[in-house]
């Protein structure tokens, strides 16, 4: 019982004085613990983003950068950098929750080996990554499909502007719209090719990485 008193007096020493050692401990304990909360709050965000619709993500990047919102001083509505902001937006819950479902798994292979081999979680993260290469491009796939075809939050915050802000699938629907379905036509034959070409290269690429 005397040497737990002691043992008890002590603590609260270490703790009233500031030491060193302790406080680095709790700071290590703090920091790791928000760390992870934050890293699985922003996951599950992105997970709860996945489904919203493209057009109510163009009308909230238009309320920003409109003249009256806080970006607005900027004059990025109707350009090519609106587009880019909206489909950043749009694109981010997807890779983010594309990369945490196969990465996750790949953790609980090889995320306790590295870091007992000394790895930094940086580290670690970035050689998880390089092993799950293969699903990372098929990510990059997916992201790139659901951009280059986009509609809804482009024509809002980019306008359709001809020769400035028009693409192919913007341009498609305003041709169709009119009646020109030559035009329209020929736009999504390239967008086509364009995509089997990105999923071709991507494939070959998968199949030597795997091999």
């Amino acid at each position: 019982m005397h040497d737990l008193g002691r043992a008890f007096a002590t603590a609260l020493r270490l703790i009233a004085s500031g030491d060193a050692e302790l406080l680095g401990i709790v700071w290590l304990s703090l920091s790791v613990s928000l760390t992870a909360t934050l890293v699985a709050l922003v996951i599950l965000a992105a997970n709860a983003l996945l489904g919203l619709p493209p057009v109510v993500v163009g009308l909230a990047v238009y309320l920003l950068l409109s003249r009256s919102g806080p970006l607005g001083s900027f004059g990025l509505l109707f350009t090519p950098s609106a587009m880019i902001f909206a489909q950043i937006v749009l694109m981010t819950p997807i890779v983010v929750a594309l990369t945490h479902r196969f990465a996750d798994g790949l953790w609980e292979q090889y995320g306790g080996a590295l870091m007992v081999d000394g790895a930094s979680a940086a580290r670690s993260v970035l050689t998880i990554l390089a092993i799950g290469k293969a699903s990372l491009l098929t990510v990059f796939l997916a992201a790139f499909g659901r951009a280059i075809s986009e509609v809804g939050a482009i024509i809002v915050v980019g306008g359709n502007i001809r020769g400035y802000t028009r693409t192919m699938t913007t341009a498609i629907a305003l041709e169709t719209s009119k009646g020109d379905l030559s035009l329209a036509l020929g736009l999504g034959l390239v967008l086509i090719a364009l995509s089997v070409t990105v999923n071709a290269v991507a494939f070959r690429l998968a199949r030597s990485w795997v091999i």
